[in-house]
Parts: structure tokens; C-alpha cells; sequence
């Protein structure tokens, strides 16, 4: 049965409703996998007991359009809070916290009908594209054990090309969801803004930067899981309707123009041979049909990075202020969370209404290209995977990163905009290691994109090559 847990969800589903294989054999095959591989990588944690597992898939009804996800094992990322599991969002103070209800996203796949088994491992309040915390320790990229598996999302992306899990959810502010599927050969979907709601109780007319999505290791897994994480919160502004997310598939990519950007003329310093791999990546797209345009940078990057870091400090310092303003918590808060609550608190009004004045400047400008467009695309991360003990690349090609996050610094013009975005797997580089670039399109485009991606899915399968020490 060990060859179930190489199927896709769409596949696992089908099979499942057809009655032909049940959910208590698809959990036992991933559980067993779960044992034999997440020592080596910790993509997992938090596990559930297996003989509560079993009991929930031997009552699991069969997938149903109501029930789209029945029986289907799903671990949460641990920055959502989840009924009755154990949350920790990668922090000491809440190593122990078990929360009385659940957040949005969790609600949304129980109704589904997904079990959920645990949670996914991520960086300290997901600061960092690099998922280590002082909780549960460092997800490892199970290409290369040696290596960052990215984040925030890592631990998702690393279950799934690690095949723990064929569906996993992921959130994605600053690349979360885009970085680590590049790193992990697997496909991370950032939905349009608004399109999966946020939570109810929290800030949610100025806090416009962040999204949940799905991951997989195909587009159509994709399609499957934003059908259940979509759709409006009524409680919560800003909703979009959901559709049909694999309407498109099928469509021809003959006529797609698409838009390189490249390395934004040189202000988004790529090691070698990432540039190399997305235009590789470019050229199966125009095998497929599509035209591929080099374009010049159609915004100055640096004004980009002053909207982006002001907008992200302010939420950050007025969300998580305690963490600073509390001794005993601060204690227990990582440097770089700090930091940002240092640099949000420094801000005025008028600075956050100028960063917020070039956030709608670009949006305009992106508009605006898609009127040429069906399409622009970035390369998902700057670095190639790094070594797992690192904090953070503290250079590109020799060049300081003067901050945290500066290295990852190639998503902000899609996260600004609220875009949405899809990782394409590129393959790798000579020594094995992934990458992916970012496949973007209007506000609205997120069937479309997904269609794409699948046309390029079916021409190429990367997630298909599993990992090597594994």
C-alpha cells in the first residue's frame, strides 16, 4: 500500500468515493510513512494518537460533494489555531497552549472532512523563510537533509515532496507559501487577496498583506483544496466569491503572453544558475504555446522595499505588541520578531500612509501590464536552498543582506499588489537542489493561473522526482 501515498489527492478522492479504497488504509499508509521519514526531516509535529486516527478514518464517510476532502489526512500549519491540538506558532510562550476552538482554515477542512493528524513545523511566528523555532526545532529539505526546507510554510512543503501528506495549507505574507514549495519542488498557491477570508476577532481593514492558500504536489490538488479554504467570512471585510478553480483546465496556453521580469534589472541579486532554471522553466511554457517577452523593471524596487518593510513593520508592531512591551515575554521573543516591532513602532501616520500612497502606485502600474500580459513571472526565491543551521543567507553572490529578510526580497511585488501567484517547480540545480518562479496574474486570475500551471504540470512533473535521501 506504501504506493499510496505517490498519489494525488484528486486520485486518493476518486478512489474513496468509488468505495474502492477506504480511509482507514489510506490513513495507515501515510501514518507508516510519517514514522519511517519525519525523524529524518520534522515537517510534522504535534501527531495525534494513532489509535484516535484510525477511529476518525474507520468512521469517515466517503468524499461527497459536501464532504470533498473526507478521509483525507491533513496536518495545519502551526500558526493556525487548531480545536483541541496542541498551537504553538513556533513560540515558547505557547508551547503548551491548546486552543478551545479553531481558526477559520481548520474549521474549513473539518467540514470538508479532512482528519486532521497534526500540525506543520514553522519559523517563530513566521518570521523567516526558514522554518526553525526553539519549539520543535528545524525542518530539514528532504532533497537535502543538509538544507533549509524555506517557510514560513516549510513544514507543508516538506510533508508533502517528503509524501507525509497529499494536500497541505499554508499562509503566505512575505513568500511563505511561494519559497518553500520552490525549495521543496512542489507547487504553493497564493491566492488573490480576500479570496480565502481571514479571522474573525482580529485587525482586518488594515491588515491587507497576508493570505492563507493551498500546496500540493500538482495544480489540480491546488484547485481541490482552495474549493474548501474559499469563499467569503461574513464577519470579516474585503470577501470574494468562489468559483470553480479547475473550470480552465484543458485550455490551451497557445496566444499566453507572458512577461519576464528576470532580476528586476539587477535590484533582486539571484545566485547563479536560479535565472538559468526559470528561463528553462520559460521556454516548456512557450513549447506549450505560449510567448515569453523580456520586460524592463516597470517600478524602482527600492520604493517597492520602503512600502513593503513600513506595511509589514506596522501590522507587526501593533499586532504582536506585548511581545516587546512584556519583560517576560520579551525574554522569550526571537531578535528578529523584535526588531520588527521596533521598526513598526518608529513609524508615523504619514509614513504609513506613504507607503500605503506607493502600494497603490504599484498596483495601478501592475494593472496596467496585464492589459499586455496574461502573465509575469519572478523567480520564487533568490538563494538556493541553505545550509539548515543557518539563521538566514547573510549574503548574496557577496553581497550583504541588511536584513532578515532582504534575501526573499523577489516576492514583495506580488504580496504588495495582493496578486495572484503560483510556484512552478524549475527543477534543479547540479547538486540536486530545487527551484521554482512565481507565475502571477491579475487580481481575479487564480482559475486561469492554475489552468497554466497544470498545462505546464502534465508537460513536465518535477514534484514527480521524489527525494533522493529519502
Amino acid at each position: 500500500m506504501q504506493e499510496l501515498t505517490q498519489c494525488s489527492a484528486h486520485d486518493l478522492v476518486t478512489k474513496m468515493s468509488a468505495g474502492t479504497l477506504s480511509a482507514a488504509a489510506v490513513m495507515q499508509t501515510f501514518l507508516a510513512r510519517f514514522e519511517a521519514v519525519n525523524g529524518k526531516v520534522n515537517a510534522i509535529v504535534s501527531l495525534r494518537p494513532t489509535d484516535e486516527l484510525m477511529a476518525e478514518a474507520a468512521a469517515s464517510p466517503r468524499p461527497s460533494a459536501a464532504k470533498p476532502l473526507a478521509g483525507l489526512p491533513i496536518a495545519v500549519k502551526d500558526l493556525v489555531a487548531t480545536k483541541g491540538l496542541r498551537t504553538t506558532f513556533g513560540s515558547p510562550i505557547y508551547a503548551d497552549h491548546i486552543p478551545d476552538q479553531d481558526e477559520l482554515v481548520a474549521a474549513r477542512l473539518r467540514s470538508a472532512g479532512a482528519i486532521i493528524i497534526g500540525k506543520t513545523n514553522t519559523p517563530e511566528w513566521g518570521h523567516g523563510s526558514h522554518s526553525f523555532n526553539p519549539v520543535h526545532g528545524a525542518t530539514a529539505n528532504p532533497y537535502n537533509l543538509s538544507r533549509s526546507a524555506g517557510g514560513s510554510s516549510g513544514g507543508a512543503a516538506a510533508a508533502l515532496a517528503a509524501r507525509m501528506l497529499p494536500l497541505a495549507d499554508g499562509s503566505d505574507m512575505m513568500g511563505s507559501l511561494r519559497n518553500p514549495a520552490a525549495f521543496c519542488n512542489v507547487y504553493g498557491f497564493r491566492p488573490s487577496w480576500g479570496l480565502v477570508p481571514g479571522n474573525a476577532g482580529k485587525e482586518s481593514f488594515l491588515s491587507t498583506l497576508a493570505t492563507d492558500g493551498p500546496m500540493a504536489r500538482s495544480p489540480r490538488d491546488l484547485a481541490l483544496l482552495l474549493s474548501v479554504l474559499a469563499g467569503p467570512n461574513v464577519e470579516v471585510p474585503y470577501g470574494r466569491i468562489a468559483q470553480d478553480f479547475s473550470a480552465d483546465f484543458g485550455m490551451p496556453l497557445k496566444g499566453k503572453r507572458i512577461g519576464w521580469l528576470g532580476d528586476w534589472g539587477g535590484a533582486y541579486p539571484c545566485e547563479d544558475g536560479i535565472l538559468k532554471r526559470c528561463e528553462a522553466g520559460l521556454g516548456l511554457l512557450e513549447d506549450l504555446g505560449a510567448s515569453v517577452e523580456a520586460l524592463e523593471p516597470p517600478y524602482a524596487a527600492d520604493q517597492l522595499w520602503r512600502s513593503w518593510t513600513q506595511l509589514r513593520a506596522g501590522i507587526n508592531a501593533n499586532a504582536k505588541r506585548d511581545l516587546l512591551v512584556d519583560p517576560v515575554k520579551r525574554a522569550q521573543t526571537k531578535p528578529e520578531t523584535l526588531w520588527e516591532i521596533e521598526q513598526g513602532l518608529s513609524l508615523s501616520l504619514a509614513d504609513f500612509f506613504a507607503a500605503s500612497e506607493i502600494r497603490s502606485h504599484w498596483y495601478a502600474t501592475a494593472a496596467r501590464l496585464f492589459a499586455d500580459f496574461d502573465a509575469l513571472v519572478l523567480p520564487s526565491a533568490q538563494v538556493w536552498p541553505f545550509p539548515v543551521e543557518w539563521r538566514w543567507p547573510q549574503s548574496i553572490n557577496g553581497q550583504a543582506t541588511d536584513t532578515y529578510h532582504r534575501w526573499m526580497e523577489v516576492v514583495v511585488p506580488v504580496s504588495l499588489a495582493g496578486l495572484p501567484c503560483l510556484n512552478l517547480p524549475v527543477g534543479f540545480s547540479p547538486e540536486g537542489l530545487p527551484m521554482g518562479m512565481q507565475l502571477f496574474g491579475p487580481t481575479g486570475a487564480d482559475s486561469e493561473l492554475l489552468a497554466m500551471g497544470q498545462a505546464y504540470h502534465e508537460a513536465t512533473d518535477w514534484p514527480g522526482r521524489c527525494p533522493p535521501p529519502l
